[in-house]
């Protein structure tokens, strides 16, 4: 018989022991209340749900990452939430069917089948907000300025954000009236800033849109990009003018709100092209391989739910963010010792102390006071001349 370790966990799935699980629910907690002073309005949503919803326009990357089951009463296919941000969308344009703005938060565990990267787990503790029904880059602006305040609010340090926009690619291969394969091929040439392989894709076209894609793999770099790329793409679409435009003005309220934030920009960035639909954004810390936080636009989604919408949000991992930032850790409020005695009196002092928020933990029987302060108690409940009262904890 192969002996099984019963306490292994799959790989990626992690257990969080105190003092960290309090760590991450105060900081949780904080986040919440943050987001609240913004107008964001919490919402909670189902762990798992039909695949169809659950996938619906949100591309190969999230099938991907959903583990997937047969629901025992209907035979139907279910999944586990991988993203909570395509459930918050459904809510916002099925159920809620807001006509103006509509600003909405979450807190959850999320499960994925394949890690984002080698080293991030596999149950992340997902946090984001979302805005709703408003095309402006003044909400691109809010989300992202609500991103920075969620990191300077875990302390975490030395941020730098990375700012690109998927319609600027889009207006440019919808122009060149590329096919579905070559755009996807030129699409994950860029990804790899294949400089080689973008020149052969688009060797066929006009000699100004071939110019122009094949200048997206080098406009990348700071500030300055901005002004070369309007140099480059002066014969490109309205539509591409339009998405520079906006990619402008987010990065110059950005610079007058955080005048020592670095922007970094990459106009061949195309993270997540097939979900997103504008501008798209990423924090960056030094010693971290990956991006610690990330959203962008992803206008008319709720069209699958019965109403488009515009829509920008952003979501990060609140385990992670708990691990690189240096929020303070957790304390646990010293306690009261009460004795293992079934005096009702004594029952009432416990009740009226747990009323004034005191934490107080009751001997079982047979524990020695000495327990007392493993269980971080530094008072204890002592009769008196009948009544029980609080007093120092003596050893």
């Amino acid at each position: 018989m192969v002996k099984v370790d019963r306490w292994l966990l799959p790989d990626g799935i992690e257990e969080v022991l105190p003092p960290h699980a309090a760590r991450i629910e105060t900081a949780r907690r904080q986040v919440l209340d943050l987001f609240q002073c913004w107008g964001y309005a919490f919402v909670v949503t189902p762990h798992i749900e039909y695949l169809e919803s659950l996938l619906t326009g949100a591309g190969q990357d999230l099938d991907l990452r959903t583990f997937k089951v047969i629901d025992p009463q209907t035979g139907r296919q279910m999944g586990f939430r991988a993203d909570i941000t395509p459930q918050v969308a459904r809510i916002d344009a099925h159920t809620l069917r807001r006509e103006g703005p509509s600003r909405l938060c979450y807190a959850g565990s999320v499960l994925h089948a394949q890690p984002r990267a080698l080293s991030t787990s596999r149950s992340p503790m997902q946090v984001g907000a979302e805005l709703y029904g408003d095309a402006s880059p003044a909400s691109d602006v809010e989300v992202i300025s609500l991103l920075l305040e969620t990191l300077a609010l875990a302390k975490v340090s030395e941020v730098h954000i990375d700012l690109g926009h998927v319609g600027i690619y889009r207006g440019l291969a919808r122009a060149a009236q590329l096919s579905g394969e070559v755009e996807q091929q030129l699409f994950d040439a860029l990804q790899r800033k294949a400089v080689d392989e973008v020149a052969l894709l688009t060797e066929p076209l006009p000699a100004g849109l071939r110019s122009m894609l094949r200048a997206l793999v080098g406009l990348c770099g700071s500030r300055a990009v901005l002004e070369q790329a309007q140099a480059c793409l002066l014969g490109a679409p309205d539509a591409v003018h339009a998405a520079l435009n906006d990619l402008i003005a987010i990065a110059d309220t950005l610079s007058l709100r955080y005048p020592q934030l670095p922007l970094y920009f990459d106009l061949g960035e195309l993270r997540g092209y097939h979900y997103h639909t504008g501008v798209v954004f990423a924090a960056f810390v030094p010693a971290v391989g990956q991006s610690i936080a990330q959203g962008g636009r992803y206008d008319d989604i709720g069209e699958y739910f019965g109403r488009a919408r515009p829509a920008t949000g952003f979501s990060t991992d609140l385990k992670a963010l708990v691990s690189i930032g240096a929020m303070a850790p957790a304390t646990v409020a010293s306690g009261v010792w009460a004795p293992d005695n079934s005096d009702v009196g004594l029952w009432q002092a416990v009740q009226r102390l747990r009323a004034e928020q005191q934490r107080v933990v009751q001997a079982l029987p047979g524990q020695a006071l000495r327990a007392a302060h493993e269980a971080d108690c530094d008072r204890q409940l002592v009769l008196i001349d009948g009544h029980w009262q609080v007093v120092p904890l003596v050893s």
